[in-house]
């Protein structure tokens, strides 16, 4: 993914000292240059996908034709957490050629102890097709869910490129990631606007809060010498440079 190769975007204003850094030179991941791109993204809950790659999604769908296959596998056995996870995935994924939305409903916060009931689904979806990109959950996070998510997606899908995304929470497990999307901020806020209109169950949630959302992205940001200020960042565990 470009990490920076432009400056600034017509009609936004950097965050103070964004613009006194010169962008960060990228390279282009080897995904089709023409014709479709198709995305797998893997959710162990209901916004996950979202809140780790939403702003990148948006971006390749603006720029790109997309078929995207979409899986979450738990809506937390709740009515609303599912309604608001469908919901959510066919408003991100308006702009797609075509969009393949499941969600599932895994027990929450029990995923390592019915592993062997998740990776049969996970054979199934590996059948369905060969996607160019997966986006998945980091290896490290914290909570056991995401783990076995991640575990999983490198376990079935073996000569794939997998970025795994980041999800902020009160057990600090945030790490440094080494691969970043530059995000301009229309596509920053349009990512925040998204979260917490789709999302009204989360609200009473201490960390769910467009602050959180909008720090992590001027956090990583800086990293990367976004020229907007603003970035998400994932973790590519295995890319080959051609």
């Amino acid at each position: 993914m470009p990490r920076g190769s432009h400056r600034g975007t017509s009609g936004t204003t950097a965050p103070p000292g964004a613009e006194r850094v010169g962008p960060v030179t990228g390279l282009t991941l080897d995904l089709p240059k023409r014709g479709t791109l198709r995305i797998l993204c893997l959710g162990a809950h209901s916004d996950d996908i979202e809140i780790g790659c939403g702003g990148t999604i948006l971006r390749l769908l603006a720029s790109r034709r997309v078929l995207c296959r979409w899986v979450v596998f738990s809506s937390s056995e709740s009515a609303v957490r599912q309604r608001e996870a469908h919901r959510s995935a066919v408003r991100l994924l308006a702009r797609a050629a075509s969009a393949e939305i499941t969600i599932r409903n895994f027990r929450d916060g029990f995923f390592p102890f019915i592993g062997a009931e998740i990776k049969e689904f996970f054979e199934v979806v590996a059948r369905e097709g060969t996607p160019d990109l997966i986006f998945t959950h980091h290896r490290y996070d914290r909570h056991q869910d995401h783990r076995l998510i991640s575990d999983l997606t490198w376990n079935t899908f073996r000569r794939h490129l997998i970025l795994e995304y980041e999800v902020p929470k009160y057990d600090g497990d945030l790490g440094i990631p080494n691969c970043f999307v530059s995000l301009d901020r229309t596509v920053s806020r349009q990512k925040v606007r998204h979260l917490l209109s789709s999302f009204g169950s989360q609200r009473d949630k201490r960390w769910f809060t467009g602050e959180t959302f909008f720090g992590l992205m001027r956090l990583r940001g800086i990293e990367c010498a976004s020229p907007s200020g603003y970035a998400e960042a994932f973790y590519g565990r295995k890319l080959i440079l051609a």
